[in-house]
């Protein structure tokens, strides 16, 4: 058991008192074992470290600093692949080799609205796909012989 001040107790209320109290068995109660928990809690948060002064304000302080890491880390560099992509769809033009999400390479016949039609080797057979499935745009080097 973490032992209490006086003054974290006080602040605590009456349930605190109780929180070294025993049951007629000899041990700490179910009710007195919880308040007990929450006094150490308290008191955490509420004594400052003589040593540091503001030990109490870092902890809190923390997860707001964690904030900005998190953004620049995880969810910019998502924004950023999204505008890329975005911009790769707005920039297809008829003739342009593209890759599928599901693996299909072809060549862009024709663009509508939400749709593009592409002719797949080796039967030449057209396809018709969602733009939101274009997955890359591929460019052939020419071969050189």
């Amino acid at each position: 058991m973490i032992p209490v001040d006086k003054s974290s107790r006080q602040a605590l209320g009456p349930r605190a008192a109780d929180a070294d109290a025993l049951n007629s068995h000899g041990d700490v109660g179910r009710g007195e074992q919880r308040t007990c928990v929450g006094a150490s809690v308290a008191a955490f948060f509420t004594l400052a470290d003589p040593v540091s002064g503001a030990g109490g304000s870092l902890t809190l302080l923390l997860p707001l600093l964690l904030i900005p890491v998190l953004y620049l880390m995880l969810f910019r560099p998502q924004q950023k692949r999204q505008k890329q992509w975005q911009e790769m769809l707005a920039g297809l033009k008829t003739g342009d080799r593209v890759t599928t999400a599901g693996g299909l390479r072809g060549t862009i016949l024709n663009i509508k609205d939400d749709a593009i039609v592409i002719r797949v080797p080796p039967d030449n057979i057209k396809l018709e796909v969602a733009k939101n499935a274009i997955a890359s745009v591929t460019t052939q080097e020419p071969s050189g012989s």
